[in-house]
C-alpha cells in the first residue's frame, strides 16, 4: 500500500513540474528530457510513469481541472448562497483562475492548434474541449436547474443557458490569450449583469 501511495505522490509531483516546463517552453518545444531534468529523474524512470509528453500534458490539465471542479462544487453545495450568487460565483472563480494561468492558456491553445495541424482528419478539437469541460458544464447546469425549480430563475432551456454562460469563459480566454488583456474586470461586471437577467422579478 505504501508503494502505491509513493507512486501516486511521485506521479503528482512529475505532473506539477512538467506543467512548468510546458508553460516555459510551449508544447512543441517541451521534451521528455526537459521534463525528466526538471523532475530530477532519468528519462527511463519517467517512462515508468508516462508513455510520452502528450500523455503528461493531458494528465497535467486533468489535474488542474480537478482542482477547479473542487472549488466549483464547494460553491454549488453552499446552502447559504442563492442560485444567482452561485452562478456568478462559479464564473468569477473560473475567470480568476484563467487570469492566474494565462501562460498555461497559451500553451493549451498552442496544443490545440498543434493537434489541428498535425492530424486534421483524426482530431475533433471542439469535441475534445467539450469532453474536458463536461464536468464544469454539469456543475453549472445543476445550479441553473436548482434555481429554476426553486422559482428564483426564469424557466428556460438548460442547454441554451449553459452555452450562453460558457460563452463568457470562451470570451475570457480570447481576451487573455489573443488580445493580451491584463485583467477581465469589464467582463466580470458584464457577467454579474447578465446573470441578473435570469432572475424572476418579484411583483
Amino acid at each position: 500500500m505504501a508503494i502505491v501511495v509513493e507512486h501516486d505522490k511521485r506521479r503528482k509531483k512529475i505532473l506539477e513540474k512538467a506543467l512548468i516546463v510546458f508553460m516555459e517552453d510551449g508544447f512543441e518545444d517541451a521534451t521528455f528530457q526537459k521534463i525528466a531534468d526538471r523532475c530530477g529523474i532519468t528519462r527511463t524512470i519517467l517512462y515508468l510513469y508516462f508513455k510520452d509528453k502528450k500523455e503528461i500534458f493531458n494528465y497535467s490539465i486533468k489535474q488542474l481541472l480537478l482542482h477547479v471542479e473542487e472549488n466549483l462544487n464547494s460553491i454549488r453545495n453552499d446552502k447559504n448562497m442563492n442560485s444567482t450568487d452561485k452562478i456568478s460565483g462559479v464564473l468569477l472563480i473560473i475567470l480568476k483562475l484563467l487570469e492566474q494561468n494565462r501562460q498555461l492558456l497559451s500553451v493549451v491553445l498552442d496544443y490545440l492548434l498543434y493537434l489541428s495541424a498535425k492530424r486534421k482528419d483524426e482530431v475533433d478539437v471542439e469535441a475534445r474541449v467539450r469532453r474536458r469541460t463536461v464536468k464544469l458544464r454539469h456543475i453549472m447546469s445543476a445550479i441553473v436547474i436548482e434555481g429554476i425549480k426553486s422559482g428564483e430563475l426564469k424557466k428556460a432551456n438548460i442547454k441554451t443557458i449553459n452555452d450562453f454562460l460558457f460563452n463568457f469563459i470562451e470570451s475570457a480566454i480570447f481576451q487573455l490569450v489573443v488580445l493580451k488583456r491584463r485583467n477581465l474586470d469589464e467582463l466580470k461586471e458584464t457577467i454579474i449583469f447578465a446573470v441578473k437577467q435570469f432572475v424572476v422579478k418579484s411583483e
